[in-house]
């Protein structure tokens, strides 16, 4: 994968081994696996904390490697069918986190030219996914800047 805002090449990486069906050591309900991400969701864990703690803690103590394959369904899917969805996807509210941030220390720090630099950068992977947002998850006339996130993130 190339990186965005950096001359650096891609770095290979190990891929999941392909699978059609869940490990027979892994043979939990699909309704128990359900009621966990929703009760996990409720907690203030996010998709991504959710599927690592089903890998790592399991449900009833046995380890679910894969949602998708045990259930069907994505740890988003089960959380939008429940009405347990965020209101921002996961990594569009990350990127927004990370900016607020950045832009505090740049205006507590204005010789800091790296981070009004990583700041740029930032902000701009932010504007690119709010594109690729704009009409499905988030409204059509939605733009991004520092005081809507601060707003979407306070509640």
């Amino acid at each position: 994968m190339a990186r965005m805002h950096t001359r650096r090449r891609g770095s290979s990486g190990s891929d999941k081994p392909a699978a059609d069906e869940p490990p027979e050591w892994s043979d939990v309900d699909a309704d128990k696996i359900e009621d966990r991400v929703v009760e996990l969701a409720e907690q203030g864990h996010d998709p991504s904390q959710i599927g690592i703690k089903l890998r790592d803690e399991g449900v009833t103590g046995t380890p679910i490697p894969d949602v998708k394959l045990a259930t069907g369904k994505k740890i988003t899917e089960i959380l939008e069918e429940n009405d347990a969805k965020a209101d921002l996807p996961e990594d569009l509210r990350n990127l927004m986190t990370r900016a607020i941030r950045l832009r505090e220390h740049v205006q507590a720090n204005p010789q800091d030219y790296q981070n009004k630099r990583a700041l740029q950068n930032t902000e701009s992977k932010v504007r690119r996914l709010v594109d690729y947002y704009r009409g499905d998850e988030l409204e059509a006339d939605f733009a991004y800047s520092y005081d809507v996130a601060v707003e979407l993130l306070e509640e």
